[in-house]
């Protein structure tokens, strides 16, 4: 199978005049030279003698900041495209100033073969608006084929189901488990609740209730902390047997900050993220927002909302990423019990941070280092999620003057929804470029323009 890289293009000279640019724990003014798809110079004084064509870009009072990497999402192409898709999910991406995602397997069919895994990047090189790798999926029986992806380039790293998912891809096999975490130096992220106890719970509520429907407010409670805590204590203590590279996924309790020290990105072996939907809603908002905040793992208490946001501030926690995963409205307005779980949330992850930031939650400084930083060190990303001479030109402009609101007709989301409908933000996302291309501006994504593959052509 041949494998398609989108070309690059070259645009134009772009100049970032005036930008205050939000880069390795610094704010400062700058001016910021984009000549093809690269960053050629930065620099404190007006740069001179530019090309007669200069697109001259006036940062002045805006933010520039790198682009955002988005380590964990769900597209859901292939399979379930009549959800979402490769095309409709990426503009939501640039238009919320991510230029880079990482795709999960549980596709339909999951990605858990070679084959499988290069049908995936072809489909997206002719889709992609951001750049894009891929995570390649692990079952109890694959573990063979995923050792040998090592030396090819084509994964960004495995994804391991310790509980929570569908087809073959729950790994329970404890042999696989540990053969995998003894023998990969890929990352593996995992997906951390404990299958049995998520099942007794619910067999216990389905007994409670029977035939009245509960609202999603059980979710915690059938979801608990405990499934969570027990299952990623398990995965820790596993990786550090083994001395494996080991990413947990989507942190949701209190109990499990404990399980990470407060360091540096560089200085650790294990590491977790969180999502912005996590920091953002509590279990109180099940009442009003229902099976539109149901997702895997639960959104807890208010309490557990506060340490996941004192774990971030003190490096506790390493990334936040969103496990962007859309569902059809009327998917999610079935009962509890046949509602699926998922939130989508890539086009206004940015701007949730950012109004942390205004909350003081976190620094400014703090929310690029965990939203662009921090993903383009711990998975390898190549001279990206940097503001950087020769590193590529992703970049996003901020608007820290006007205010968004999440209106209907804004969505962008194949599925037409979002738990946010209504909000208000402090910010505004102005442009998105990708590669030095323009692909977001003024309210409208650009199409002609396609992302780049994170890994090697085969």
């Amino acid at each position: 199978m041949t494998l398609l890289q989108p070309k690059l293009s070259r645009e134009k000279t772009k100049y970032f005049h005036s930008a205050t640019t939000i880069n390795e724990g610094r704010c400062e003014v700058r001016n910021v030279l984009v000549e093809g798809n690269r960053i050629s110079k930065i620099s404190n004084l007006p740069i001179g003698n530019l090309p007669a064509d200069t697109e001259i870009i006036n940062c002045e009072h805006l933010l520039l900041i790198p682009g955002v990497i988005d380590a964990h999402v769900h597209f859901r192409q292939p399979g379930q495209d009549y959800k979402a898709d490769m095309a409709s999910e990426s503009a939501a991406a640039v238009a919320g100033g991510v230029t880079t995602v990482l795709d999960m397997p549980n596709n339909t069919p999951p990605v858990t073969t070679i084959e499988s895994l290069k049908a995936k990047i072809q489909i997206a090189s002719r889709s992609m608006l951001c750049n894009f790798g891929f995570f390649f999926g692990i079952t109890n029986n694959n573990i063979d084929e995923a050792l040998s992806l090592e030396d090819k380039k084509l994964a960004i790293g495995f994804k391991i189901f310790l509980g929570s998912s569908t087809g073959n891809m729950l790994v329970d096999n404890f042999a696989a488990i540990e053969r995998l975490f003894s023998s990969t130096s890929l990352i593996i992220s995992a997906h951390c609740e404990d299958e049995n106890r998520i099942r007794e719970r619910m067999t216990m509520y389905q007994n409670i209730y029977r035939d009245k429907v509960p609202t999603a407010a059980i979710h915690p409670l059938i979801r608990d902390s405990r499934a969570c805590f027990d299952s990623s204590s398990f995965a820790v203590d596993l990786a550090k047997r083994h001395n494996t590279k080991l990413h947990v996924a989507h942190l949701t309790t209190k109990e499990e900050t404990n399980l990470f020290k407060p360091d540096s990105i560089l200085n650790k072996q294990i590491t977790t993220e969180v999502t912005p939907s996590h920091l953002w809603f509590a279990s109180d908002d099940y009442a009003t927002k229902g099976n539109q905040i149901k997702c895997n793992p639960a959104i807890k208490s208010t309490d557990d909302r506060l340490s996941l946001r004192k774990a971030l501030k003190n490096n506790q926690i390493d990334l936040i990423a969103t496990d962007h995963a859309p569902h059809l409205w009327e998917e999610k307005m079935k009962d509890y019990f046949h509602a699926p779980s998922g939130i989508p949330s890539i086009q206004h992850s940015l701007l949730i941070v950012l109004e942390l930031v205004r909350q003081q939650e976190l620094t400014v400084e703090q929310a690029v280092e965990k939203m662009c930083h921090n993903p383009a060190l711990l998975f390898g990303i190549k001279d990206r999620g940097f503001i950087k001479e020769g590193y590529f030109a992703d970049l996003t402009v901020i608007n820290p003057n006007e205010q968004t609101s999440v209106i209907q007709d804004s969505i962008l989301y194949k599925c037409g929804w979002s738990p946010l409908l209504g909000n208000i933000f402090s910010n505004r996302i102005s442009q998105t470029f990708v590669n030095g291309n323009q692909v977001f501006a003024d309210g409208k994504v650009h199409t002609d323009f396609k992302g780049q593959f994170l890994g090697n052509i085969i």
